[in-house]
């Protein structure tokens, strides 16, 4: 049985774990805004302010509103998803990090799951373990 994967029940649709991992990836792309004049030409700052990670970034906001709309078992499943992706546990073990999941929720989920680095890789990891895929 080594080599295949697990289909476990995910309390979470795979589309919207797939749109997460979307969306953190463009979160993640950003850079930090700069901290001095650069004296570069000023018709460029507004180009090049789309890629820069804002306190009010829009993406972010949307990313956190998004996890936080999730109901209490969706949002169990996606951190029980990243500690399967970042190898916390194995695909056998994916209900007892449903349970340690619940069981550790301290805060909201958005901030424990935004300050991951990594996080649409563990995301798309613990999917894939599970035999679910975001290449559709």
């Amino acid at each position: 049985m080594e080599g295949m994967k697990v289909m476990a029940t995910l309390q979470i649709d795979p589309d919207k774990v797939c749109s997460i991992v979307v969306m953190a990836r463009e979160f993640e792309a950003q850079e930090e805004p700069p901290t001095e004049d650069r004296g570069e030409n000023a018709s460029d700052e507004d180009f090049r302010s789309v890629l820069l990670a804002y306190p009010d970034d829009p993406t972010f906001e949307e990313l956190t509103a998004l996890i936080d709309g999730l109901n209490e078992d969706e949002q169990t499943a996606l951190v029980a998803l990243v500690w399967l992706g970042r190898e916390d546990y194995t695909a056998e073990d994916w209900e007892q990090a449903v349970r340690d999941a619940a069981e550790r929720r301290t805060g909201p989920t958005s901030r424990y799951l935004l300050g991951m680095p990594l996080l649409p890789d563990y995301l798309e990891a613990g999917l894939n373990q599970l035999g679910h895929s975001c290449e559709a």
